[in-house]
């Protein structure tokens, strides 16, 4: 399997939005334990006791003074979203542990379509990869079969030309293909979460206008948006209905619609790193592989008297 970690460009799935998945499991056992009739803190000591390193950092935390939410938040990336969900549950008094179990199976759908995004993208990301030494195979191919190709690249006038033009080409190859793979990830944050949260705060019995204030004041405001929320209320409010089983499942084809969008940015990589590589890479080739061996084979041959 190509490693995604060594693509130029590709983020690994260990950064911001990293854990996910594993914050999904250890928030599904948090709830369990709140369900059970543990105490907010007792449940993360319980956690932490497992073996749970992200517990343990929060516990540290609080039995430092600082305040739950702010232990959970800066554990950054998806635990944001928990401290956000933590936030408006508890100040709205809805279900905490109801709450916690419904986001974790909205975090493990969020991670299982970045998962899937970052699958597709490894292949095209790996073809980039190889392309980029294929210059520096065609220089060693000349060097291998006999003939002095390097000692060409520096002594003569012709050589020279083609080895700085040639790594020119090479990185202005390697910092296409990396805006390529950058823009062809997945978006940061959770998809949806923020109709989740709004979705949280109304089961709290809270209004439509306070919900709003208190999602736009959680701790995961950097990575939410409510651009699609605003119209589930208004289609809420004309149709006379509950908001909040909308919201859940606007959230639910939000997380649906970046996985499609996931997919199709990576299907259409393949043909986009085609143009790097026409640009840059093949003539790079030519540049530092076949005009040193041509160059190489002039100067080995003698003149006819």
């Amino acid at each position: 399997m190509v490693s995604l970690v060594s693509m130029p460009g590709l983020r690994p799935a260990t950064a911001a939005d990293a854990g996910a998945e594993e914050a999904a499991v250890s928030v599904r056992t948090l709830a369990v334990l709140l369900q059970a009739g543990a105490v907010p803190l007792n449940a993360w000591r319980h956690l932490a006791d497992s073996g749970d390193v992200h517990a343990e950092s929060v516990v540290a935390r609080c039995d430092e003074g600082a305040g739950l939410v702010d232990a959970i938040e800066a554990e950054g990336g998806a635990w944001a979203d928990v401290a956000a969900a933590w936030d408006v549950a508890t100040t709205v008094g809805a279900p905490l542990a109801e709450v916690l179990r419904s986001l974790a199976e909205t975090m493990r759908d969020a991670a299982a379509a970045a998962d899937d995004v970052r699958i597709a993208l490894a292949e095209p990301a790996g073809t980039a990869r190889l392309l980029l030494w294929m210059p520096l195979a065609g220089l060693l191919l000349g060097f291998a079969l006999g003939f002095d190709t390097v000692s060409v690249l520096f002594s003569n006038p012709l050589g020279t030309a083609c080895l700085i033009v040639g790594l020119l080409l090479v990185l202005g190859a390697r910092l296409w293909t990396r805006r390529l793979l950058r823009r062809a990830q997945p978006d940061p944050g959770t998809p949806g979460m923020h109709a989740e949260l709004m979705s949280v705060a109304l089961s709290g019995g809270a209004s439509i206008e306070r919900s709003l204030r208190l999602v736009d004041d959680s701790p995961a405001r950097d990575r939410i948006s409510g651009t699609h929320t605003r119209g589930v209320l208004e289609l809420s409010r004309a149709a006379g209905v509950p908001a909040g089983e909308l919201l859940r499942a606007a959230a639910a084809q939000e997380r649906h619609d970046a996985r499609i969008r996931g997919r199709l940015r990576a299907s259409k990589l393949s043909s986009q790193l085609i143009i790097p590589l026409g640009v840059c890479t093949l003539p790079a080739f030519l540049l530092l592989g076949v005009a040193p061996l041509m160059l190489s084979v002039m100067s080995s041959t003698p003149l006819p008297i």
